[in-house]
């Protein structure tokens, strides 16, 4: 069975369920944390020096590729930055790595995303970092509407009920987008993908999601998890 190690920016995150619900025991993981406090700069500038030492952990615990999740963690200074960083996983670890920044570049890049509707958990200083982000990879931001969280626990506080609404308003504040991306790997998204497309009518590409595909990917596996979106439903 393939391993893959992931890197959290909290210090105590487990297993994440939709990682058990995409790949069932198809799919082994080993992980640990960073100790991230907030989603700012600052507070990912407090962790990042940690980084290394935690690749090197998860190789020592027999990950076969690893995975730095944290999407504003690893888009919050650019794409070199987040280039950098993956670098720097690799150095530590001696093994294949990959972003969640990556993982929903790739997916957008898949589905076909051009003009995207982005619903974020962020405050807005990190808006404009994600804003800057896409613009990089060739994509247009239509709207990027955050939340304002910026403690990593308040993202606990909101329901799939709240993400799917959300999700929804996004969209409809952006008619002319072909896509809608929910960012924050604290979200739990998996299941709201097929019903916002169904409500929104485009392609939903989403952090945890869409960071786990690339991650299987990077281990030989297809990434398809048949009935969660439009993306994870190829290959299956």
């Amino acid at each position: 069975m393939p391993v893959l190690g992931l890197i959290f920016p909290p210090l105590n995150r487990g297993i994440p369920e939709e990682g058990i619900a995409m790949y069932g025991d198809r799919l082994q993981y080993v992980y640990t944390g960073l100790g991230v406090e907030s989603m700012t700069p600052e507070g990912f500038n407090a962790v990042i020096a940690r980084v290394p030492a935690a690749a090197e952990k998860l190789a020592a615990a027999g990950a076969e590729a690893i995975e730095l999740t944290g999407t504003s963690l690893t888009f919050y200074q650019g794409e070199a930055f987040n280039q950098q960083l993956r670098k720097a996983v690799v150095d530590a670890s001696g093994l294949p790595a990959t972003t969640m920044s990556n993982g929903v570049i790739e997916g957008l890049k898949e589905v076909g995303a051009k003009r995207v509707a982005v619903a974020t958990a962020y405050n807005d200083v990190v808006n404009e970092r994600l804003r800057a982000f896409l613009i990089e990879h060739d994509l247009t931001p239509l709207v990027v509407t955050g939340m304002g969280l910026e403690a990593i626990t308040a993202v606990d506080s909101v329901t799939q009920n709240d993400l799917l609404e959300f999700g929804t308003r996004v969209r409809e504040s952006a008619p002319d987008a072909d896509s809608l991306l929910l960012s924050c790997g604290g979200f739990r998204t998996l299941e709201l993908l097929a019903p916002l497309e169904a409500r929104t009518g485009v392609p939903v590409i989403s952090s945890m999601p869409h960071g786990l595909w690339a991650g299987a990917r990077l281990v030989g596996m297809s990434g398809a998890a048949p009935g969660y979106g439009t993306l994870l439903s190829r290959g299956a």
